[in-house]
C-alpha cells in the first residue's frame, strides 16, 4: 500500500483532513500528517451561513501532527494532500515547504489540494505555472498570480494535481486522488 503524507497546520479545515486522512486508512495507505512542530495542531470548521457573504469559522476537533515538516523526507512518500482552512496561509512560509511540495511536482507523484491549499502554490510558482486548477474562488488572485489558470470547476484534475473547491468536493477530490494513487 502507499504511504502518502499530508501536510498542515493549526486552523486547518476539519473535514478537508479528517476526511483524507480517514479515507486513506479505509483504503489500506498510510497516512502521516506533517505541520510545522509535532504537536496537537487546533482544527476549525468552516460552513456557508445564508446570512453571509463568506464563510464563517468555529473551533473544531485536536488532531495530532505525527512529525515536524523538518522530519519530512518527501522520497519516502507516494502521494501529497494539502488540505485548507488558514493552515496554508502560514505553513507556507516555513523553510522546508518549497522542497518538499516541489519534490511531488518534480517526481509526478499525486497531489490533491483543496480550498485555500493553492495558496502554497505561490511559493513554488514554477511548478504551477501554465497549469490549470480550482481552489476556493477568494484565492483565485493567488492562483493566477502564481501562473496557473484559474478554473471555474469544483473539481480540478491537470495531470498529476486535483484540485477542489471547497470541503463539498471532498468525494470526487479523493476519488480522483486515490485513481493516481493506485495506479
Amino acid at each position: 500500500m502507499a504511504k502518502v503524507l499530508i501536510l498542515t497546520g493549526d486552523a486547518v479545515e476539519a473535514l478537508e483532513v479528517f476526511y483524507p486522512y480517514y479515507r486513506l486508512l479505509e483504503e489500506g495507505h498510510e497516512a502521516v500528517i506533517a505541520a510545522p512542530n509535532k504537536k496537537k495542531l487546533q482544527t476549525v470548521v468552516h460552513d456557508f451561513e445564508p446570512s453571509m457573504e463568506t464563510y464563517s469559522e468555529k473551533r473544531g476537533y485536536g488532531l495530532d501532527a505525527h512529525i515536524a515538516f523538518k522530519e519530512v523526507n518527501p522520497a519516502e512518500y507516494d502521494g501529497l494532500i494539502i488540505p485548507g482552512g488558514r493552515a496554508p496561509e502560514y505553513i507556507r512560509l516555513e523553510p522546508e515547504i518549497p522542497s518538499i511540495v516541489g519534490h511531488f511536482f518534480e517526481t509526478g507523484k499525486p497531489i490533491a489540494a483543496i480550498c485555500h491549499a493553492a495558496l502554497v502554490f505561490n511559493v513554488i510558482p514554477q511548478h504551477v505555472r501554465n497549469r490549470k486548477m480550482t481552489a476556493y474562488i477568494a484565492c483565485r488572485p493567488e492562483v493566477e498570480s502564481a501562473g496557473a489558470q484559474y478554473v471555474k470547476e469544483n473539481l480540478h484534475v491537470d495531470g498529476n494535481l486535483v484540485s477542489g473547491h471547497a470541503w463539498p468536493d471532498l468525494p470526487g477530490l479523493m476519488k480522483e486522488f486515490l485513481k493516481l494513487l493506485n495506479r
